[in-house]
C-alpha cells in the first residue's frame, strides 16, 4: 500500500469517526430538557420608587464611627467633663457588660474600660448630681446572668477625683436589690426636686405571673422614688416624706407610681421636672406615661387602656390611662426617650422623642402638661433603639443595639420623583393587570412549602432590576438588589373547590431602596380591572364566600396589613425575604408549557452572583407539611419553620423562649415538654407541646383560636384547620417523657415522712417540682406562677404530713382566695370553676382543666355556691416514682425562705 494511500485511509476513517462523535453530541444535546426560562429579560421600569407616605423630617446617621461597639446598650455624659460612658452587654449568659469611657468627640479612637461585671448585666449608669465633688455614679445591674433566680441591684460606686479618675477599688455599695428574672425595668434619674427615681419591672417574662403589677407589698412593677442623699440606719437611703404611700399598710414606701408591666427606660424633663416613661407592652400595646404622684397604670389588669385581666384584684388608686399608646400594627418594643432641648433640631425644642426596638422608628411628642398637642412620626430607620439620651451640649444620640451609636439629623432634600403608583397598574409590574398578567421581565415563581394566608392560593413574581445579580442561599432568603419588587398575589374562591369561581383579593409587593426593604399592600377592587394601594395602617374587610357554614354563604374577614405589620414577620431578624431560599425554591415549575426546575432555569439565565454550591438535586429541599405521604415529623417542623420562626428564632420578635427554626435539634427547640411563658388558657398542666398529649399544649390551643393569643398573630382572620390537625397529630405520636406510675394514697408515703430530713435529693425533688407543672401554678425559690398559694416558707407553716396531704388530697383544705364557684342554672346545668370576670349580666369561668372560658347569664342561675373542688388537678404526682415524691416534699420542706402568709 503506497504512503499516501494509507494516509487517505485513515483521514476519512478519522473523519468519519468524528462525524458519529459530533452525531452523538448532537443527539445527547437534543435530548437534553430544555430551559424554562430561555434568556434574562431585563426589566428597567422606574416607575415603582419612592414611598406612598410623604418624605419624613429627619434621618439617621452614624457617629463615632473609628469605634467597634458590640451590642451597646445605654451611654450616660459624665458630668462636668467631655466624655460618656458607654454600656456594651455581653453576647453569652456568661458574658458581663462592659463599661467604656469615651472623649465626646465623633471622631475619637480611642476608648477607656471603666469596669466589667462577669455574669452581670448592666442596664443603666447614672451620674449623681453633685458628681464632681463626691464621685459617685449609680449602676443598675441584674444577673447573676445564669442564675434561675436573679437580682436586681441598685449599687453605687466612687470615681477618683484624680485623675485618671478610675473607680475606686472595694468602692461598691449596694444601695437597693429585689427580685426580678424578666421584665426587670432598668433605668434610673434624679429629679429636679433632688430624688433618685428608679424603674422596676413585674419581674416575671410571662403575663405578670407573680401578679406584682396591682400591688404595693413589693417594689416590682413601678417608678421607686428615694433620697440617697440621707442614710436611716443601715439602710443607704430614706424615704421622701411625701411619697404617696408612706403611710399605706404593708406598701413599700419607696413607690412613687406603679401597674407598670416594663418601664424599659425613663426620662426627667430638664426645665420642667417631668418624668417620662416608655413600657413595652405585652399582646398588643405598646405604651409611654407622663408619671404622676401615686398613679396606677394598669398593669395586669390592663394592657396600657385596654383590658387585659379584669379578673384580677386592683390596686388602690384609679387607672390612669397612658400619655402615648401605641398599638403593635405600629410598634412592637417602644423604648422611652428623653425631651430634647439642644440647638441642632431647633423643630424639636421641648419635644419627647422616643422610638421603637422592633421597627426602628423614630417619633415625637410635645407635652403641654395638660395634653398632647403635636405628635408625629419623625424618622423610619432600620436601628435596634435600646437607649436614647442626651449629650453635655443637649444633643440627641441614640444607641443602637445593632452595633453603633446614631444622631438624628434633618433627612436631606429629596430629588422629584414621580409619585409612588396607587393603583397596581401604576407599577410597572403587569403587562395586563386586569388579566394578571406580568410584565415580560417579570419571574413566576413557586415554592415548597406556602405559608398560610387564611386559606387563600398564593402566586408568587419576583422583579429584578436591569443585569443585576442575586446572592443564593439555599437556607435563609436571598440577597437581592435595591429596587427589587418581591409580589406575591393572593386569591380566594367563592365556592371552595371550584378554581373558576376565584377572585382576587390583595397584591402584597415588597421592595427595596437604598438597602432596606418596605412592604405595601394593594387591594383588588369588585371588577378585578386593578388594585388600590392601601392606607400605611392597613384595612379590614369581610368578602362573601361559600361554605359548609351557612346554605346563603360564609363571610370571612380579611386583613390588609400595615406597612408595620408587613415588617414585623419580614424582620431584619428573619432576613427580610421570607420565601425566596434554596430550600423553598427546589422544585418544578411551569413555564409557558415547559417544566423546569426553577434553581436550574434562573441559574441558566445568570440570575445569581456566583455558581450554584451543587446542583440542584443535590440541594437542600423543603416539603410540602400538606403532603400527607411525608414523614409526620418532617411535616411539622416544616409548618414550623415556615409560618412560626421568622419570629421564634435568636433575636426574632417572638417573647416566647424557644426556636422553631428547621435546622434546630428538637432538643434544642425549647418546646417539647416546656411550660408557657404566657397564657396557660385554663389548660391543667399546659405545656408548650406535651409529648402524647395534644390537650395539654400550648402550641396546639394557640393554632386554633382566632382572637387574644392567637398564632400567628398578626394579618389573619382564619385558622388553618389542616395545621391543628397536622399539629394534633405530630403532637399525639411523641412519646411521653413522663408516664402513669401509680395512684398514691396517704398510707403509701406515711412511712418515710419521719425521715426527710436526710437522705434525700433536694436536686431531684426542685426537677419533680417543675416536672409535674407544679411550678406552673405556685411560686417557690422565687419562681413560679400564681394561679394558685405562694408555697414560699411552706416548711415553716406546715409540717410534713399535711403537706403531703395538700398534694395528694388537693380539695380537703381550699383556701377562700382560690376558691371556685358553683353555679345552678334555671336549664338544670351545674358548672364549677374560677370566677375569670364578672359584670352585672354574665359570670365568665374557668372550668376546672378546661381551655375554654365558659360565660353564664346571671337572669339564668338559680344557685351560686362555693366549689369544694380545688383548681389543682387530683393525681398531679402519680407520674413520680415513691423516691420522687418524696424529694418532692423535702425540696418544698427545705426552702429557707420565710412563710408566706396563704397557704392553699
Amino acid at each position: 500500500m503506497r504512503p499516501s494511500y494509507a494516509r487517505n485511509v485513515v483521514r476519512c476513517v478519522l473523519v468519519a469517526l468524528t462525524s458519529l462523535v459530533m452525531l452523538g453530541l448532537s443527539s445527547r444535546a437534543g435530548a437534553e430538557s430544555p430551559f424554562g426560562l430561555p434568556k434574562r429579560v431585563p426589566w428597567n421600569s422606574k416607575r415603582l420608587m419612592g414611598s406612598p407616605e410623604p418624605p419624613l423630617p429627619y434621618t439617621v446617621e452614624k457617629t463615632f464611627t473609628k469605634l467597634t461597639w458590640k451590642t451597646p446598650i445605654y451611654l450616660a455624659d459624665e458630668q462636668g467633663t467631655d466624655h460618656l460612658w458607654v454600656i456594651q452587654e455581653g453576647v453569652a449568659a456568661e458574658q458581663g457588660s462592659r463599661i467604656v469611657r469615651i472623649k465626646d468627640d465623633p471622631d475619637t479612637t480611642e476608648s477607656e474600660l471603666i469596669l466589667e461585671l462577669p455574669k452581670y448585666l448592666v442596664y443603666s449608669v447614672c451620674f449623681h448630681p453633685d458628681y464632681l465633688s463626691n464621685g459617685y455614679v449609680y449602676l443598675f445591674r441584674n444577673g447573676p446572668r445564669s442564675a434561675p433566680e436573679r437580682m436586681n441591684q441598685i449599687i453605687r460606686y466612687t470615681v477618683d477625683r484624680q485623675a485618671p479618675h478610675k473607680i475606686v477599688p472595694m468602692s461598691e455599695e449596694l444601695i437597693l436589690e429585689w427580685q426580678s428574672s424578666g421584665h426587670d425595668g432598668g433605668d434610673m434619674t434624679f429629679g429636679r426636686d433632688g430624688m433618685f427615681y428608679i424603674t422596676t419591672g413585674d419581674g416575671s417574662s410571662d403575663s405578670d405571673t407573680y401578679v406584682s403589677g396591682q400591688t404595693l407589698n413589693d417594689l416590682l412593677g413601678s417608678v421607686l422614688r428615694i433620697d440617697v442623699n440621707k442614710r436611716v440606719g443601715k439602710q443607704p437611703y430614706a424615704v421622701p416624706s411625701d411619697n404617696p404611700f408612706i403611710s399605706t399598710p404593708g406598701a413599700r414606701p419607696e413607690i412613687w407610681a406603679y401597674g407598670l408591666r416594663n418601664p424599659w427606660r425613663m426620662g426627667c424633663d430638664a426645665k420642667t421636672g417631668q418624668i417620662w416613661v416608655g413600657t413595652n407592652g405585652q399582646d398588643q400595646w405598646e405604651t409611654a406615661h407622663l408619671i404622676g404622684r401615686g398613679e396606677n397604670y394598669g398593669w395586669s389588669v390592663y394592657e396600657g387602656s385596654h383590658p387585659f385581666y379584669l379578673e384580677r384584684k386592683r390596686g388602690p388608686t384609679p387607672h390612669v390611662l397612658p400619655t402615648i399608646e401605641h398599638s403593635h400594627a405600629e410598634f412592637r418594643s417602644l423604648t422611652g426617650g428623653v425631651v430634647y432641648y439642644g440647638d441642632k433640631l431647633p423643630d424639636l425644642n421641648g419635644a419627647y422623642i422616643y422610638g421603637d426596638y422592633g421597627s426602628g422608628r423614630i417619633w415625637g411628642m410635645k407635652h403641654d402638661g395638660q395634653r398632647v398637642h403635636w405628635h408625629r412620626e419623625l424618622a423610619d430607620t432600620p436601628l435596634q433603639i435600646a437607649s436614647f439620651r442626651v449629650n453635655h451640649h443637649g444633643e440627641l444620640l441614640i444607641v443602637d443595639h445593632g452595633g453603633g451609636i446614631v444622631r438624628l439629623v434633618p433627612a436631606p432634600k429629596e430629588e422629584a420623583v414621580a409619585p409612588f403608583p396607587t393603583l397596581l397598574s401604576q407599577t410597572g409590574l403587569f403587562a395586563s393587570t386586569a388579566e394578571h398578567k406580568v410584565d415580560p421581565a417579570i419571574i413566576p415563581y413557586s415554592v415548597n412549602a406556602p405559608g398560610w394566608t387564611d386559606g387563600a392560593r398564593a402566586e408568587h413574581f419576583m422583579a429584578v432590576p436591569g443585569e443585576l445579580k442575586v446572592g443564593f442561599d439555599s437556607g435563609r432568603g436571598w440577597e437581592f438588589p435595591d429596587h427589587t419588587a418581591l409580589v406575591q398575589s393572593l386569591s380566594l374562591e367563592r365556592e371552595p373547590g371550584n378554581a373558576e369561581s376565584r377572585f382576587r383579593v390583595e397584591t402584597r409587593v415588597m421592595l427595596r431602596q437604598q438597602g432596606e426593604w418596605a412592604g405595601y399592600s394593594y387591594r383588588w377592587n369588585e371588577e378585578q380591572t386593578d388594585a388600590t394601594l392601601v392606607t400605611k395602617n392597613g384595612e379590614d374587610a369581610e368578602f362573601a364566600v361559600g361554605g359548609p357554614e351557612s346554605q346563603a354563604g360564609a363571610r370571612q374577614k380579611w386583613r390588609f396589613p400595615s406597612r408595620s405589620e408587613c415588617m414585623a414577620c419580614h424582620s431584619r431578624a428573619a432576613g427580610f425575604v421570607l420565601g425566596l431560599t434554596g430550600s423553598q425554591l427546589n422544585r418544578e415549575h411551569e413555564y409557558d408549557g415547559i417544566r423546569d426546575n426553577q434553581i436550574r432555569a434562573l441559574d441558566h439565565i445568570g440570575l445569581f452572583s456566583k455558581a450554584l454550591p451543587k446542583a440542584p438535586k443535590d440541594l437542600d429541599t423543603l416539603i410540602d407539611p400538606r403532603d400527607p405521604t411525608q414523614d409526620l415529623e418532617r411535616r411539622a417542623r416544616t409548618y414550623l419553620q415556615v409560618n412560626c420562626s421568622v419570629c421564634h428564632i435568636e433575636a426574632g420578635g417572638g417573647n416566647a423562649k424557644m426556636v422553631l427554626a428547621l435546622s434546630a435539634p428538637r432538643e434544642q427547640m425549647g418546646l417539647l415538654d416546656a411550660r408557657p411563658q404566657h397564657d396557660t388558657f385554663g389548660i391543667s398542666d399546659a405545656m408548650l407541646v406535651a409529648p402524647g398529649d395534644p390537650e395539654r399544649s400550648a402550641l396546639l390551643r394557640r393554632l386554633s383560636i382566632r382572637g387574644r393569643g392567637q398564632m400567628p398573630p398578626l394579618v389573619t382572620n382564619r385558622v388553618d384547620e389542616q395545621a391543628v390537625t397536622l399539629m394534633r397529630d405530630w403532637i399525639a405520636q411523641l412519646k411521653p417523657q413522663h408516664t402513669f406510675v401509680q395512684a398514691w394514697e396517704m398510707g403509701d408515703l406515711l412511712p418515710e415522712l419521719d425521715h426527710l430530713k436526710s437522705g434525700r435529693s433536694i436536686d431531684t425533688g426542685r426537677k419533680a417540682f417543675r416536672d409535674t407543672g407544679c411550678i406552673q401554678c405556685h411560686r417557690f425559690e422565687g419562681e413560679g406562677g400564681s394561679v394558685g398559694p405562694d408555697l414560699t416558707g411552706v416548711g415553716r407553716r406546715l409540717d410534713t404530713h399535711n403537706l403531703l396531704e395538700s398534694i395528694l388530697l388537693p380539695s380537703k383544705v381550699i383556701a377562700d382566695e382560690y376558691a371556685g364557684v358553683l353555679l345552678e342554672t334555671a336549664d338544670g346545668a351545674v358548672v364549677t370553676g374560677r370566677v375569670e370576670r364578672e359584670d352585672d349580666q354574665v359570670v365568665v369561668l374557668r372550668p376546672p382543666g378546661a381551655a375554654d372560658l365558659l360565660s353564664v347569664e346571671k337572669a339564668n342561675i338559680l344557685q351560686r355556691r362555693r366549689s369544694e373542688l380545688s383548681n389543682m388537678p387530683l393525681g398531679i404526682v402519680n407520674v413520680l416514682r415513691k423516691e420522687q415524691v418524696l424529694d418532692l416534699i423535702a425540696y418544698l420542706m427545705s426552702d429557707p425562705a420565710p412563710a408566706k402568709s396563704s397557704t392553699k
